[in-house]
């Protein structure tokens, strides 16, 4: 018989397999939009639950019937705006050129951010206003103590800005500038955004769970759950492609392109019967969006507008009720 062939497991996308460096991640790549405004948010994820709507799609088998829609609800509580950060550019790319921090800040912000009790803030918006600079972010934190998560410390990242040209965002930072921002000032009904988030550790693992290699037959000896060859003998080093045990989880991932079905700020009302497993109540501003995302429950997932959205754009469905049954059980 011929030998039966199969396609390689596991992605060689994801490489490499390590740890991310923190907890929330880091968005390196923005999309380029002539509003002036941030190009992202930031919330917790409370859970899962599912939303019943109206398919709009035309073309649809269930066009214009009722249907079940599994959701994720992200707490969204406002972030603070605490500073504005000019970025240069020389030959090795972006650089941070001159920071312009608020007078006050929050007293559990001291330790990753000092500010001195003499801050001329009127010299230092003058400087700003004068520095050579490419481009504009604001630096943010987020408001925990108004979430249903229930801690204290917040998260500090920055938030690119949209607008025509340089200018537009320096005269928006300086308007914004201790201030908070809703995610209704950001976000609406029906955007498509990409989700990037750290995903669950899992720690140490083999190769089987990790590189989804096969399992060896019985009669290999000692090894059933490892792999066959570490590879040829010359030259005399291991491959990146040898499939390893190492770290599982815990990786920094994006999703493209999740549809936002709906922004709302009603008191609790997505939060079902005795609360979100191991989270609790969602109290004010929140975020539906379509599908799944990954992270476990209580982690930062930070939204930012889709930099390759669709090429076709489809009907938002239309939303008529939110599951509230308690998901306890």
């Amino acid at each position: 018989m011929p030998k039966v062939k199969s396609p390689r497991k596991g992605s060689l996308a994801f490489r490499p397999r390590k740890r991310a460096n923190r907890i929330y991640p880091v968005i390196r790549t923005w999309p380029v939009l002539k509003d002036v405004k941030p190009l992202g948010f930031a919330g917790y994820k409370a859970g899962m639950t599912h939303v019943m709507a109206i398919d709009k799609r035309a073309n649809s088998p269930t066009a214009g019937q009722l249907m079940q829609i599994p959701v994720t609800i992200i707490d969204c509580p406002p972030v603070f705006v605490l500073g504005v950060r000019a970025y240069s550019r020389d030959y090795n790319g972006l650089k941070p050129a001159k920071d312009l921090f608020f007078k006050t800040l929050q007293k559990n912000l001291s330790r990753k951010i000092k500010v001195p009790k003499n801050y001329d803030f009127e010299n230092k918006l003058k400087e700003f206003e004068t520095a050579d600079m490419v481009d504009v972010k604001l630096i943010v934190h987020t408001l925990p103590e108004r979430s249903g998560l229930g801690k204290k410390k917040p998260e500090i990242f920055e938030l690119a800005m949209g607008g025509p040209d340089i200018r537009a965002k320096v005269e928006y930072a300086k308007q914004i500038l201790g201030k908070e921002i809703s995610v209704k000032d950001i976000l609406k009904n029906g955007d498509w955004v990409d989700a990037v988030s750290v995903t669950t550790g899992k720690g140490f693992a083999g190769t089987i769970k990790r590189q989804g290699v096969k399992m060896l037959d019985h009669k290999e000896g000692k090894n059933r759950r490892g792999i066959g060859s570490m590879g040829q003998k010359r030259p005399g080093k291991l491959r990146w492609t040898v499939p390893l045990p190492g770290q599982l989880g815990f990786h920094t991932r994006t999703e493209l392109n999740k549809r936002i079905i709906f922004v709302g700020d009603k008191n609790n009302a997505v939060t079902p019967a005795g609360g979100f497993v191991k989270y609790g109540v969602v109290p004010d501003e929140y975020v539906i969006l379509q599908g799944s995302v990954a992270g476990p429950r209580k982690r930062l997932i930070r939204l930012r507008f889709s930099i390759r959205p669709p090429l076709l754009n489809t009907p938002l469905p239309e939303l008529r009720a939110v599951a509230l049954e308690s998901k306890q059980g």
